[in-house]
């Protein structure tokens, strides 16, 4: 079938997780030319919130690849076209187009249409064939190829990607982007955007609020590789890592929570040794043959007992509503470093899980975080979260609560000390428990009960018995 009889079919960056509104390319597994079935893989991206392979919904041929790898795309921006048989793909477009189209809207039909592909071109087209296809929602302004000379505007106007953005209409910018704008004292009519069809980038919010960006950043020449950290000469006293995906997403939403929930940290420090003890019983348990029974595991059970006497501190804080929205469930986030970051990802319905199918998801869970496998769905909707800094050797620390979520607890490390016993002074193992809460939900003495509740579990855990 000749190219002419074939139809072009485009895919789009997927919203891969609630919300997100861009993704990273981190790897292509084709290249232009190669053949593609429907729901075969075609790339990894990275997202706020995890690593995600993207299977394509259709079969073809690669036509061409938008993107290099290590690029950021929007969601809703193509990616990758590729050349079917034809059927149920849109319709060609015109040979051509009215010659008095101006130059400005011709490329605004489709921003990306210039850029290289660096992981490879296929066999040369014509430049009929290789015409930006522009959104279902733009007008069929122009059609034939942008000229080589831009036409000049009637006035001065900022240009965003070939976009002239008038500065009578409002700023377009995603609420996100807004926000920021507004926590920042930027006033967005002031930005000139970079983004594609003039929208506002975070990007250009930042540069607007720093004192060193320049007036109006140069519009970026063509795709090229997402900024690695460069190899340090010899001699480098510095090495600058570009802060994005996982990273640039856990940095906002600490920077957010810590400034807009009032955190309250109380500590305890408990004698954990029957809890040990019992650790080794369980694992030795051949009716727990194959399930995982670790130290976390037994914090994790005592800290849905103690929410299960104290339902209050499973709550979130709607600062919109100014309403207080109590969870009957709990999603328990364990907090996992990965070698993208951190992430949170939580155990849905925990308090339903008998003990050996909470240890299953939570060895499950761990894996696949530290796998990089961890599904957008798998981070959201989480109600209170466990930290353990203890793996780490550290004693305790001050946790920062989980975006939307009103308690945390910090599981600290396992060490011999001595402890007055039964009225003697006796080699014990003890741990501290550091609980984080907004004090806006969860006042003193709800946050003590809590973590009170917790430490007499570990202390005693014949208690799990006679308390769930």
């Amino acid at each position: 079938m000749t190219e002419s009889a074939q139809a072009v079919r485009e895919f789009k960056m997927p919203d891969v997780g609630e919300g997100l509104t861009e993704a990273e390319i981190l790897k292509w597994y084709v290249q232009p030319g190669d053949t593609v079935t429907d729901g075969q893989v075609v790339c990894e991206v990275e997202t706020a919130k995890a690593a995600v392979e993207l299977p394509i919904p259709f079969d073809g041929t690669v036509r061409e690849l938008r993107f290099a790898e290590g690029t950021t795309v929007d969601v809703g921006q193509v990616i990758i076209s590729v050349a079917t048989g034809g059927g149920g793909a849109p319709a060609p477009e015109p040979e051509a187009a009215p010659a008095e189209a101006p130059a400005a809207e011709a490329e605004s039909a489709e921003p990306q249409g210039r850029q290289p592909v660096l992981v490879g071109y296929g066999v040369s087209e014509s430049s009929t064939k290789r015409r930006a296809r522009r959104p279902a929602e733009q007008a069929p302004a122009a059609q034939a190829p942008a000229p080589e000379a831009p036409a000049p505007a009637p006035a001065p106007a900022p240009v965003a990607n070939g976009t002239p953005v008038s500065g009578a209409d409002r700023p377009l910018a995603k609420p996100p982007v807004r926000k920021l704008a507004k926590d920042l004292g930027v006033d967005l009519t002031t930005v000139v955007p970079t983004g594609e069809g003039g929208v506002v980038t975070r990007e250009d919010v930042h540069a607007a609020a720093s004192p060193q960006a320049p007036a109006a950043p140069a519009p970026a020449p063509q795709a090229a590789p997402a900024p690695q950290a460069a190899a340090p000469a010899p001699d480098a006293r510095e090495t600058r890592i570009p802060v994005k995906g996982v990273r640039k997403a856990t940095a906002q939403a600490m920077v957010g929570s810590a400034f807009t929930a009032p955190h309250v940290t109380e500590f305890v420090t408990v004698d954990v040794t029957r809890t040990m003890k019992l650790v080794e019983k369980m694992k030795a348990d051949k009716d727990l043959a194959g399930v995982r029974v670790n130290p976390l595991l037994m914090v994790a059970r005592a800290l849905l007992v103690a929410i299960r006497r104290n339902p209050d501190v499973n709550a979130a804080w709607d600062e919109a509503n100014q309403e207080i929205v109590r969870k009957h469930y709990v999603n328990l986030g364990i907090a996992a470093a990965t070698p993208r970051g951190l992430i949170v990802p939580n155990i849905k319905d925990a308090q339903a899980k008998t003990l050996p199918e909470l240890a299953s998801a939570l060895g499950e869970l761990v894996s696949t975080a530290r796998e990089g496998r961890t599904s957008p769905a798998d981070m959201q909707g989480g109600t209170v979260t466990i930290t353990n800094v203890g793996v780490f050797g550290v004693d305790t620390g001050t946790p920062i609560l989980n975006p939307g979520e009103s308690a945390i607890l910090a599981f600290g490390a396992v060490k011999w000390q001595p402890w007055v016993h039964k009225g003697k002074v006796k080699p014990r193992q003890v741990t501290t428990l550091a609980l984080s809460f907004d004090h806006r939900l969860v006042d003193g003495e709800l946050g003590s009960r809590v973590l009170a509740d917790v430490a007499a579990v570990l202390e005693h855990p014949k208690r799990l018995l006679t308390w769930t």
